[in-house]
Parts: C-alpha cells; sequence; structure tokens
C-alpha cells in the first residue's frame, strides 16, 4: 500500500527541514511525499531542492491559501492513502506511518491518532497534548474532533466525498473531518499514541478575536453539509481543549 503524504508550506525555511526528515528517516519505504509551496521568498525552495529526487513531487507557485494548497497536493497524489503533515509539525518516531499503515485493513477508510504541541524555541518541551480517544458515533455532536494532521484517508475517499472547501479560512480541516466521519460515516480506526509534534501557536486560537471567527465557521461547516449541530457542540468544542493541557 502506497502513502502519500503532502506538505504545504510557504517562507518555512526555519522549520521545513525537521518536516522533511521526519518523512525521509521513516521505516515504512512505500511513501510518495509531495510538497506544494506558495512561491515562498525565503530559502524554503532552496531547502527543499537540496534533497533532490528524495522530494517525490514538488511545487512552487502561487496559490489561493492553505487549502488551495492542500487541494494540489491531493490531486497529484498517486497513494492508496493520503495524510498531510504541516510544515512546521514532524513525525514523532521513525515508526509512525508503518503502524498507520498496518491499520488500513480493506474495511477501513481513516485513521487517525494523537498529537503534542510543542514549544517553538524548544521542540522537546512539550507545552499541550490532545489525547484523541476511541471514536463513537455522534461525539462531534459532543465537541469531538480528532487532530487533523494525525489524520490518514484513503483517496478514494476524497474522490467520492470531495477536497477542502474554499468558502472557510481556518476550519476547512474541521469541516472535512466533520463532512468525512459524522456525515458520511466512512469507517475509521484509532491509533492511541502520538504521531505529530506540533510547534504550538496555530492560527486559530491565536486570539480572541480568531477563536470567535472560528467558532463562526465551525457553525457555517454544520450549515454546508446540512447537518443538525447538538445544543451545546459549539461550546463543548473549545472547552475540549483546556483539558489538554492536564495531559502534559
Amino acid at each position: 500500500m502506497k502513502l502519500s503524504v503532502i506538505t504545504v508550506s510557504y517562507n518555512s525555511a526555519s522549520t521545513i527541514r525537521d518536516t522533511i526528515e521526519s518523512v525521509l528517516n521513516q521505516s515504512y519505504k512505500d511513501v510518495e511525499f509531495i510538497i506544494i509551496d506558495g512561491q515562498s521568498k525565503d530559502d524554503t525552495v532552496a531547502i527543499v531542492q537540496s534533497y533532490g529526487n528524495r522530494i517525490s513531487k514538488f511545487i512552487s507557485e502561487k496559490d489561493k491559501g492553505l487549502y488551495d494548497a492542500m487541494n494540489k497536493g491531493i490531486r497529484l497524489a498517486t497513494g492508496d492513502v493520503i495524510g498531510i503533515l504541516n510544515s512546521d509539525d514532524f513525525y514523532a518516531g521513525e515508526h509512525v506511518l508503518s503502524k498507520i499503515a498496518s491499520l488500513f485493513q480493506p474495511e477501513i477508510e481513516g485513521v487517525y491518532a494523537d498529537l503534542v504541541y510543542v514549544s517553538p524555541n524548544d521542540t522537546t518541551r512539550i507545552v499541550r497534548t490532545w489525547k484523541s480517544g476511541l471514536y463513537k458515533e455522534g461525539d462531534f455532536l459532543k465537541g469531538w474532533m480528532p487532530p487533523h494532521p494525525t489524520f490518514f484517508v484513503r483517496k478514494t475517499v476524497y474522490e467520492k466525498y470531495g477536497v477542502f472547501t474554499d468558502k472557510l479560512k481556518s476550519a476547512a480541516d474541521y469541516e472535512l473531518m466533520l463532512r468525512f466521519i459524522h456525515g458520511h460515516k466512512i469507517k475509521i480506526d484509532y491509533l492511541p499514541e502520538v504521531t505529530i509534534h506540533m510547534r504550538a501557536g496555530g492560527k486559530s486560537n491565536a486570539s480572541v478575536k480568531n477563536r470567535i471567527r472560528a467558532n463562526k465557521e465551525d457553525r457555517l461547516a454544520w450549515k454546508m453539509n446540512n447537518l443538525k449541530p447538538g445544543v451545546f457542540t459549539f461550546i463543548r468544542k473549545p472547552l475540549s481543549k483546556l483539558t489538554q493541557f492536564l495531559k502534559r
């Protein structure tokens, strides 16, 4: 089974080497590594090019934003399963992709895992832990969602149910997982261990203003899919993040 890993970058020179090395050092070798760059102005392009043909596909051109770039990668991917690794994230160990691949039994359409946020200045220091837990149908109504960087999906799922929407600025990953898991009820499995180290400082949580906008987009995600949220869905979703600081 071939895995396609897609990384989207823009002015990521300070972090992308960690990302690339974490993919290239995986023990699982049937991997297609695609990097979609938004025409970076720093040394990102030079760093990527220094790896030569170890990067399966590389494009550097203007795009319409993060999710547009991810969609480009998905369309280029030829793997059976697709995962997305941000250009400031890296895999937690060399066997992550082997463990992910092992869970993709014929009936499984998606796999997710746990994630830790690390200090941008010291990636050995964990500042927050996102333990997903085993999914039960209806959990999205309770504010649950898996960490998107840990989420691997069969390419056929994207072909059947679509890619990232361009109608959302910061919650398109939430909308996609809501659509796939809660809406279309794809069959998923859970790897109960940390697979991703993410540098802290995500856009949607960077300020109260951004958090309010993200909450509005969460509501729109449900409406776009003609789904009815629970009474407390949009309260419980941000509150669930508070518990992540207690799991360090």
